[in-house]
């Protein structure tokens, strides 16, 4: 069987931060509308390596396609001039289950969809007059979590911080050149956190590197690092202190989210949770409803982010759904 295929180069120039953004918020309104199916994710850990592999799929109604991603994270591939994601996606028919198409995109539908989600989960719990940006890492995601943030909340200034002072100088050098940001490369995570009205943390960490006390009033975390059991970006009393806490599935998030964490901590419990992203863009449950309110999204990544990014194209031909704005739920 010859199957057609996408290669990455391809891929990119078809999607775009815009289109991304539009696909997901549709694909987080099909979950929380009760129209999506989604099996537990496959995450599998390479013993003597920092390295993971996770296998992720899902159905959602309207898209003709189902999506299995395969995704690895082989965080010391830079030492060997290599990148530390990669990846590719199998296309299959909903209808028939036939296969469909090859993505060989390297983990850069993974990386975009990942920024898109961010971006919603803004656009349900971030005030809508923010002026900086707090970016925690300096790769591939912090990237794209500020490619697709832009389009949903306007803003002037990054703080950003990163354990590779080296690869930090060059994130903010490039931010400033693509989208003339001013951009602040801060001295601790704790600067980038208190200097932000967004913050977006984007690294593989498995130790908190957050703290409650530095959170104040009005501020939104995105929380994108934890997405395997033992990663860790936020000190579990950070999510007893916010005032919301979303997640994108809470299945997945109770057992290697941040809220995982907390749980473990006793600190929180399934229950303490608002709801999931979906919950707040199909409007069945209210996102922030003041200014000064914390609020956290917890990100683990779900398979349906998949099938509805693989599917970009044909969302927009098949689907029975306006890829319109977020249900309005929060206060200007």
């Amino acid at each position: 069987m010859s199957l057609p295929s996408l290669d990455e180069p391809t891929l990119r120039a078809m999607v775009s931060p815009a289109a991304a953004v539009a696909a997901i918020r549709e694909a987080f309104r099909a979950d929380g509308e009760g129209r999506t199916v989604v099996p537990a994710v496959i995450n599998l850990p390479i013993p003597g390596t920092r390295g993971e592999f996770h296998v992720k799929t899902a159905w959602v109604a309207g898209v003709p396609f189902i999506a299995v991603k395969v995704a690895s994270g082989f965080y010391d591939n830079p030492a060997l001039g290599l990148p530390t994601g990669s990846g590719m996606m199998a296309l299959f028919d909903a209808t028939t289950g036939m296969p469909a198409g090859l993505l060989f995109d390297n983990g850069f539908l993974t990386d975009i969809r990942t920024g898109a989600a961010g971006a919603v989960a803004a656009e349900c719990l971030a005030r809508r007059d923010v002026d900086t940006i707090g970016v925690i890492g300096s790769g591939v995601q912090a990237r794209h979590q500020l490619a697709c943030l832009r389009e949903v909340r306007s803003f002037r200034r990054i703080a950003a911080w990163s354990i590779d002072r080296p690869g930090l100088e060059r994130y903010c050098e490039e931010m400033h050149a693509a989208y003339g940001l001013e951009a602040a490369a801060c001295a601790s995570a704790e600067d980038a956190c208190r200097a932000a009205d967004i913050l977006v943390t984007t690294t593989p960490s498995h130790e908190p590197m957050i703290r409650a006390e530095w959170m104040k009033p009005g501020l939104h975390i995105t929380a994108v690092g934890s997405d395997t059991p033992g990663k860790q970006e936020l000190d579990a009393a950070c999510l007893a202190k916010a005032d919301i806490v979303v997640v994108d599935r809470l299945s997945q998030c109770a057992k290697f989210g941040e809220l995982s964490s907390a749980i473990a901590a006793g600190v929180m419990r399934e229950e303490d949770v608002r709801g999931q992203l979906g919950d707040l863009v199909a409007g069945r449950k209210a996102g922030r409803t003041r200014d000064d309110e914390i609020t956290i999204c917890d990100l683990t990544g779900v398979g349906f982010q998949d099938t509805a990014i693989a599917a970009l194209d044909a969302w927009y031909r098949y689907g029975d759904s306006n890829p319109g704005p977020v249900a309005e739920n929060h206060v200007s």
